[in-house]
């Protein structure tokens, strides 16, 4: 597994390179074409610093977002004890604390970075999945944080927004110079014009691709930690099973229907065919591997009253 692992592992991580590459340039060529040497000089700086200091996210807002609660360990020992063997594996300086979505579609997500992070698990993923399934999930979000995932991510949108409002600023410009256009004192630059409508799209576009490279990163790492791939590849049929059901309920006979590089996640066929390419090793032990459950009766109570909770 270790050859077919780092092959995967190096091609990612020279693809995201190069998407963020391409990011810093198309804003840095924005900033040129609106406010000459000095925008370029100004964009590319902006990229840079947020490169070095990390645009800051707020994990706590995001928790309250989705009405998220703190899972206790002894609400859920058996789920903490995984979490702390596969932080440890994955080298982590502080464990990841978990946290609980009432929401019946299954999803999962960390927030944070790897010295303070959070994991958060939805009802419907917790109900649904059995615990080898859940710890190829917990494995793969706590490979996005061991790798800096959620930096990169956050660097990404950093700059996908930047450039989408440069192009808004370049937008008013040019309705300030209708006028001139008008008495014919002002020539279009066609080019310019063009880079000005594509930029923004072309940077989510870019952005959109990052994301999905970083998921295989985070597959290839998730079973590195576990040894068990087929935990993994179980898990994604189960949440792609789950998440048809909610589909075909809310948008009958539509199914996804999103061409591939207008998603986020790559793939499922594709995600399964990476990971069945790598063996399986020596996988973490679940006790209890036969229950659907990992919960006691106390969170479901807590849920009911999560809309009474204050953060």
């Amino acid at each position: 597994m270790s050859s077919v692992w780092h092959r995967h592992v190096w091609v990612n991580r020279l693809q995201s390179a190069v998407l963020v590459l391409f990011m810093l340039g198309l804003l840095t060529l924005l900033g040129a074409v609106l406010l000459g040497r000095d925008g370029a000089w100004m964009t590319l700086g902006a990229g840079l610093i947020a490169l070095i200091l990390e645009p800051a996210a707020s994990s706590r807002l995001t928790l309250r977002m989705y009405r998220a609660l703190p899972i206790r360990a002894d609400e859920a020992p058996q789920l903490w004890l995984t979490v702390r063997t596969l932080a440890a594996r994955a080298g982590l300086p502080a464990q990841p604390t978990l946290h609980y979505v009432p929401s019946a579609v299954a999803n999962a997500f960390a927030v944070g970075n790897a010295r303070a992070c959070a994991i958060a698990l939805s009802d419907g993923l917790l109900r649904g999945l059995s615990p080898r399934e859940l710890t190829g999930v917990l494995a793969h979000e706590i490979a996005h944080v061991a790798h800096g995932d959620l930096r990169v991510m956050g660097l990404a949108d950093y700059l996908s927004r930047l450039t989408s409002l440069l192009a808004l600023m370049g937008y008013g410009m040019l309705l300030a110079t209708v006028p001139l256009l008008l008495l014919g004192d002002l020539v279009i630059d066609w080019r310019a014009l063009g880079l000005l409508i594509l930029a923004p799209q072309l940077a989510l576009l870019a952005q959109l691709g990052l994301s999905r490279v970083r998921e295989f990163e985070a597959d290839m790492a998730a079973v590195a930690l576990t040894g068990d791939p087929q935990g993994l590849i179980a898990a994604l049929r189960r949440i792609d099973q789950e998440s048809r059901g909610w589909r075909e309920i809310l948008m009958p006979g539509l199914g996804n229907s999103e061409p591939s590089w207008l998603r986020t996640h790559p793939a499922l066929t594709e995600r399964i065919r990476r990971l069945m390419t790598l063996q399986p090793a020596d996988q973490i032990a679940a006790s209890g591997a036969h229950e659907r459950n990992w919960l006691t009766t106390s969170l479901p109570e807590r849920r009911r009253r999560v809309g009474d909770l204050r953060f």
